[in-house]
């Protein structure tokens, strides 16, 4: 018998309790990106084959197989190309630890394959835009495509982790599949009323981003399952930034009884509090400058809690305040200059359910998190960098972890 386990990478705010580049990697030069509106009018199977055509950095070594160049590390693309890699290593008694992602590596994706190269003898990225996770009218067709610079960096990586004697593996693998290897029966569609073989984790799922993007956690925990039947890790290695997910994740583990362990690694930020999140792409150089509103925010919310604060509107109304300032700020200035943002949620939650609370637990502590829309810019300057894609609406989110003030 196998055990579940959770635990979590060590962080100054941990607490006790304790998807990622392209989904599908033809060898096609991808096809100029179409507007939203005209993406929308396609069936969602064209959307789909359209979506993710991109130029395949890697080559066949002999025998067949794919490598990315002058490394070791092998690029599956299908589910038995998978299964016959991990069965040698499961006899062995070899551990492997999985990364999913959806590419466009950064900073935080890195400290999560480092921690799995430090406690397991053979590390597997995932690296598949899962469209699943992807509202009907959400960034699916713009998400950044960066195959070139994920391999390369992971090659790196790689290499870096050899010279460390302090590790125990290195990165083995790619799991990069295609859309159809992931759905086989068929891809059941983005629209909340699809039919098709889902997986649902209540009432977690449901709330703050589920509310708000409801075929989120649908298409997360789906994902996620397929990915851990494939691979069948040991452990498994996931972002507090994305805190609702890890709570989902570790749900599903625990209630299905999977035989792996649910690692939690810090957020990762940049100097200024910015979280690292692939989709920052989009920001540009103005929206970018204040997008640090919502991390500051929920600093003061965390401010009024170290300062003897417990209560849930006491605690949340500091973020509240300080998101409203920011704003107010910006609506002074001209609309060439300023920048407009929308809150969707403050919230303080159970750690375990996500379900708000009207204090902090001292015994469980609880989570802080917001979500804000970052607007396009209004009136772009000339030459102004608006970001990835000519800077789409950008959802941004993030959380801090109010540690519990007394032990068991």
């Amino acid at each position: 018998m196998f055990r579940c386990g959770i635990r979590r990478l060590a962080s100054s705010r941990a607490l006790k309790f304790s998807p990622s580049c392209a989904p599908c990697l033809p060898l096609s030069q991808p096809p100029p990106s179409p507007s939203v509106s005209s993406t929308l009018l396609l069936p969602a199977h064209s959307r789909l084959q359209r979506h993710r055509t991109m130029t395949c950095n890697s080559s066949p070594s002999r025998g067949g197989i794919e490598k990315i160049p002058n490394t070791s590390i092998r690029v599956l693309r299908s589910v038995d190309a998978v299964r016959r890699w991990r069965k040698p290593h499961m006899l062995d008694r070899r551990t492997v630890g999985l990364v999913p992602t959806m590419g466009a590596l950064h900073e935080g994706h890195i400290s999560l394959i480092r921690a799995a190269a430090a406690e397991n003898h053979h590390v597997v990225v995932s690296i598949y835009v899962n469209p699943a996770q992807f509202g009907i009218s959400e960034d699916l067709s713009s998400y950044p495509v960066t195959w070139a610079k994920d391999t390369a960096l992971l090659a790196q990586l790689d290499r870096e982790l050899a010279e460390n004697g302090s590790n125990l593996g290195g990165i083995s693998a790619i799991f990069a599949p295609t859309t159809q290897e992931m759905y086989p029966s068929r891809f059941p569609g983005q629209e909340p009323t699809s039919k098709g073989s889902f997986v649902t984790i209540t009432p977690v799922g449901e709330v703050l981003e589920g509310a708000s993007r409801p075929t989120f956690f649908r298409g997360v925990a789906t994902v996620c399952m397929k990915l851990f039947n494939i691979v069948q890790p040991d452990r498994v290695y996931f972002g507090q930034k994305d805190v609702q997910q890890t709570v989902v994740i570790k749900s599903m583990v625990r209630d299905f009884m999977l035989p792996m362990q649910v690692v939690i690694g810090p957020t990762m930020r940049e100097s200024d509090g910015l979280a690292l999140s692939s989709r920052n792409v989009y920001l540009g150089t103005r929206r970018r400058a204040v997008a640090t509103v919502l991390h500051h925010s929920l600093q003061a919310a965390e401010a009024e809690h170290k300062n003897g604060k417990g209560d849930r509107e006491s605690i949340l109304d500091a973020a509240r305040q300080n998101a409203n300032t920011v704003l107010e700020q910006q609506m002074q200035l001209q609309p060439s200059q300023r920048v407009k943002f929308e809150v969707d949620y403050f919230s303080m939650a159970d750690p375990d359910t996500m379900l708000e609370v009207d204090s902090v637990d001292p015994k469980k502590g609880a989570i802080l998190s917001g979500a804000i829309k970052m607007l396009p810019v209004e009136e772009p300057q000339d030459g102004e960098d608006l970001g990835h894609s000519n800077g789409p609406a950008v959802r941004l989110i993030d959380n801090i972890i109010l540690p519990p003030s007394q032990t068991e």
